[in-house]
């Protein structure tokens, strides 16, 4: 049985220079006094404020400390997928570099994994964000727990704890990193959730948008429905939009032929039909092309070796491939 107190903490970093230091610290004294065998793999993620020589400052007196270094940046998923394959330990906890997550609560999320979970998320319930995120977020939150069936309240909390049977399996490319709850409870995984602290972001500013950071997560979250629902029977989908469009093409072509034959109007004087035809047919298009691109991106990383990252330096992993 895998044991709860050896923890591998997965670290992403990109431009966090001035809160890494903090960050060790806090993290090796709670280990200490709880007790836990551990090991902490930074993830520079294209920093170009000096992070990785921060890092290798602090590997200089850690030996516990391991590294990697992309060539450029490369998102947060891709940090989060090098470190969960470097690491060598039963859990691995995700946690962010800004110290706006508290290592402090970590013992909590191992002790509901010890009641038998297989995935322990954080929730930031007291958010220290402004108003439009938080209401933002509590929308996103609710659309994926409804669509994808796991009912989480905080899924965009990186502080998060896992077990390696379950967290190994799941590929992890493009913005997926917030949906691996979702991947391991459709493995079997047993998921909660815990109420975690939130604390003012100390340096720096964060690195996403409102606008942006929605849009990439409901493109997102498209593809996590389809992969789940259709991705064994995918004519269940493609079949049942052609059957719509179909349909539609029939009754606007019923319809015109009635008019035309009662004399009420001609068909050809309006464009609506044509336009609607139009639009509707290439949004479809586009759509499926999407949803296309996406199988192929998920063969292409599920090959033998194949990774979403390159790798430019590292810290006790070992030579680059």
């Amino acid at each position: 049985m895998a044991s709860l107190r050896n923890i591998s903490f997965v670290l992403p970093v990109h431009n966090e220079r001035a809160s890494l230091a903090r960050l060790h610290q806090a993290i090796a004294t709670m280990c200490q006094r709880e007790g836990y065998t551990y090991e902490m793999i930074f993830v520079d993620d294209g920093s170009d404020d000096g992070s990785f020589a921060e890092i290798k400052t602090i590997a200089a007196r850690d030996a516990k400390v391991r590294a990697i270094r992309f060539q450029r940046n490369f998102g947060q998923t891709a940090a989060m997928s090098a470190g969960i394959h470097e690491s060598r330990y039963d859990v691995i906890v995700t946690l962010d570099a800004d110290l706006q997550n508290d290592p402090d609560d970590v013992p909590m999320l191992l002790q509901k994994l010890d009641e038998g979970f297989d995935i322990v998320s954080g929730w930031r319930r007291d958010r220290h964000d402004s108003w439009a995120k938080r209401f933002v977020s509590r929308r996103a939150n609710s659309l994926i727990s409804w669509l994808t069936g796991v009912h989480l309240n905080d899924y965009g909390c990186s502080l998060k704890a896992y077990r390696r049977e379950y967290v190994q399996l799941i590929p992890l490319y493009g913005e997926m990193h917030r949906f691996i709850p979702v991947f391991a409870a459709w493995y079997g995984a047993r998921v909660t959730e815990m109420p975690v602290r939130h604390h003012l972001r100390a340096h720096g500013k964060s690195h996403y948008g409102i606008c942006g950071r929605t849009l990439r997560v409901l493109l997102d979250l498209i593809t996590v429905k389809f992969l789940h629902s259709y991705i064994t029977r995918p004519m269940h989908f493609f079949g049942a939009i052609g059957v719509i469009l179909m349909s539609i093409g029939m009754v606007s072509g019923t319809a015109s032929i009635v008019l035309k034959i009662m004399k009420l109007r001609d068909f050809v004087d309006t464009p609506l039909p044509l336009l609607g035809v139009f639009l509707v047919t290439v949004g479809m298009l586009s759509l499926l092309l999407g949803l296309q691109a996406e199988l192929l991106i998920r063969i292409y990383f599920e090959q033998p070796g194949r990774k979403s990252y390159s790798v430019k330096e590292t810290i006790g992993i070992g030579t680059p491939g």
